[in-house]
Formats: C-alpha cells, sequence, structure tokens
C-alpha cells in the first residue's frame, strides 16, 4: 500500500510513535510518505521506502500573509502528495490542525478519487488544546469527518466521547507500540562516567511542558539522593527546563542532576538506568514509560489517564495517586525500590514482559488492517 503519513516532527510522543510506525510499515513493504514542515526528529537516516514531503512555509514578499496558514500550506501538500504518489491512505496523527488539512486535501481530491483519512488522538490535543473554546469546533469538526480515528488508549478514546460528543464516528483504540529491536534489556550496560560505580542511575525523558512536572521530577530526586547514593538524568528539552535547573541550585544537588537536551536515540541510557520517573499530571499513554519498561527498568509515574494501561501497580513499577504528598509518596517508593535488590529485579523482569504485549509486531498490523478496509471500501 501507499501511506502517507503526517505528524508533528519535534520531541514527542506523537511524533515518535508516528515516525516508528512509518518505519515498520516501510519495513512490511509499504510505501510510506512522511509530510511535514521538517523531518520528524526519529526519522534519524535513510529507509529504504519511507521518502519525506517538506511542507513549503513560504509567503512570498504578500504582506498579508505574514503570518502563514501552516494548515493551508499543510493541505496544500497532502494533496500534492496525495495525487503524485497516488496515496491509498492519509494517517494523521494529533488532531489540530492535522486532520483538519487532511479533509481540506481530501476535499481537493474529491473529483480525482476518494482520499481515506485516518486519526489518531494522542492525549493533548484532546485533552487541552481541542478543548480551547477557541479550538472546541474545529477539533470536532476534524474528529467526525475523518474516514476513521484511532485514539492511544481507552482513557483517551472515553475522554473524546465525553468531552466532544463524536456520535457519528467510531473510536478504535489501538495502543502505542515499542520496537523491541532497539528497546531491550542490557544486563551491564555501558553507563554513564558520572553514574560511579555503586550509584543508582534515575532517568527521565519528556518535551519539558508544564504537564510532565520537572521541577517536582527534581524534587522527588533531592529526596530519592537523600537516601541513596544516585545521579539523575533529564532528557529532553522544553520550557520548564530553567524552572527544573533552578530547583537544582534551589536543593543544593546541581552537581547530582544532568540535563543531557533533546537526543535523537536513548535506548542506551534507558538500559543503563535503575528507576525511570514520570510524575505527570496528565498522560495519554505514557510513551516514554513504555520504552523503558521495554530496557528493563522499573517505573514509578502517576496514576492519571492512560498510565494504569501501561504500568501495572506494584508489578512492573508503582503508581503513585495524585495528591499533596505525591512528592513524599513516590520519594518513598522509589527508595524502596532501589534498596530492595530482589525487589527490583523482579519488576525488572516483570517491565520487560509487560512491554512486549505493546511490540511494534502486535500492534502494527492493527493499523495495516484499518488501512486495507478503508481502501477496499
Amino acid at each position: 500500500m501507499r501511506i502517507g503519513i503526517t505528524c508533528y516532527p519535534t520531541y514527542g510522543g506523537s511524533g515518535a510513535l508516528a515516525t516508528e510506525l512509518g518505519i515498520a510499515l516501510a519495513h512490511r513493504g509499504h510505501e510510506v510518505h512522511m509530510i511535514s514542515y521538517a523531518s520528524p526528529f526519529r526519522l534519524r537516516h535513510f529507509a529504504e521506502h519511507v521518502f519525506f514531503h517538506e511542507v513549503d512555509l513560504t509567503s512570498g514578499a504578500y504582506p498579508l500573509l505574514e503570518h502563514f496558514p501552516y494548515p493551508l500550506a499543510l493541505a496544500v501538500t497532502q494533496h500534492e502528495v496525495a495525487s503524485r504518489q497516488h496515496l491509498d491512505v492519509l494517517h494523521v496523527h494529533y488532531a489540530v490542525p492535522h486532520a483538519t488539512a487532511a479533509f481540506l486535501a481530501k476535499q481537493m481530491l474529491a473529483g480525482e478519487r476518494d482520499l481515506k483519512v485516518i486519526t489518531t488522538l494522542h492525549g493533548t490535543d484532546i485533552t487541552l488544546v481541542g478543548q480551547a473554546r477557541s479550538f472546541f469546533t474545529i477539533t470536532k469538526f476534524s474528529i467526525e469527518r475523518s474516514d476513521a480515528v484511532t485514539a492511544v488508549s481507552d482513557y483517551l478514546r472515553d475522554e473524546t466521547y465525553r468531552a466532544f460528543d463524536c456520535q457519528p464516528c467510531k473510536i478504535e483504540v489501538i495502543p502505542n507500540f515499542v520496537n523491541l529491536a532497539e528497546y531491550f534489556p542490557l544486563d551491564a550496560a555501558p553507563r554513564p562516567e558520572f553514574a560511579r560505580a555503586g550509584t543508582k542511575l534515575v532517568v527521565h525523558v519528556s518535551n519539558f511542558r508544564q504537564v510532565k512536572r520537572v521541577p517536582e521530577v527534581v524534587r522527588v530526586f533531592a529526596r530519592i539522593r537523600a537516601a541513596v547514593p544516585a545521579v539523575l538524568v533529564l532528557i529532553g528539552d522544553g520550557p520548564d527546563r530553567a524552572e527544573a535547573e533552578v530547583e537544582t541550585e534551589r536543593l543544593g544537588i546541581r552537581d547530582e542532576v544532568f540535563f543531557l537536551g533533546k537526543l535523537d536515540t536513548v535506548a542506551d541510557l534507558l538500559q543503563a538506568a535503575d528507576l525511570f520517573l514520570l510524575p505527570s499530571t496528565s498522560e495519554s499513554f505514557g510513551l516514554a514509560a513504555l520504552e523503558a519498561m521495554a530496557c528493563g527498568v522499573p517505573v514509578l509515574a502517576s496514576r492519571v489517564g492512560g498510565l494504569p494501561e501501561v504500568v501495572v501497580d506494584g508489578e512492573c513499577g508503582w503508581l503513585i495517586p495524585a495528591g499533596p504528598r505525591d512528592t513524599e509518596a513516590m520519594a518513598e517508593r522509589a527508595i524502596e525500590l532501589l534498596r530492595d535488590v530482589p525487589l527490583w529485579r523482579r519488576m525488572r523482569e516483570a517491565a520487560v514482559e509487560r512491554a512486549r504485549l505493546f511490540s511494534a509486531d502486535r500492534i502494527v498490523p492493527q493499523y495495516e488492517q484499518l488501512y486495507r478496509k478503508l481502501a477496499g471500501a
């Protein structure tokens, strides 16, 4: 099949999943066309049968287009790629503005053929952006006009029905997946030099938005560090980085916290990690947690959103209810786990087994089945 995929190219779960899906589909013999304003961050090198199409954002010298309308430029590129490459389906990730642009592209192609559009909902496009007053109606419209809609968790499907009352559409849950050829446990994995012998390595990966509570990660770690020799690695970047850096100074742990910025691959660091922290206020799924689990890292996370569908509380990590003592409770669980080697090993094994349920080999065929169903309609 010839499949078009549109996603945000920047650091985040939706772009990561969409790109990994495109690469996996190409490995399975499909022709994949990635359409975005920049090359997705996980499209690191040449991949057979994967083609990137950049959206032209140049507006020329026309003054009225100083603030260039990206959704319109995206729709034009989607239309051009669908027409020239004879796409069977167009799969867009994140409702706004990708599903909106896809609807326009579909309408422009109406005289040529019926381009099938699949929209995958990832989280903040529904729980935050889509419910904002200025975007609510266009988000609802775009979802309902898609030929198929998927969500990455039961939680997100139910939240979409609740928030938007999308009665005309049936939302199918297809969870995020992990590439087990890249994310796998490695005994005696090489550790960074700053993680000295006898020191526990704690990791957090995110886009450093407010919902990820990165300063809270630092505060949890400070309590851990007071009881167990440990270092904290923060991977990613975003608006809350400055506050998190200030917090390391305030708590006197600057030398034990390492901000590594955005990295193309994190598997090698996860393989060396002892614990993954994710105290988010909201998570539609928790792809970063799943990738950590696949590397054999127990997860300590908030009991929010779709995380209980990924992390089995008490087996491959712990889920801490949100509340006034959640920082303290998360730190207490972390200290208990890092001190109890047999417990840590049991959770490590359980995390790996749990992650196998979300392998690409299990999940990608679900998308293939949906594509074939639509293309054959």
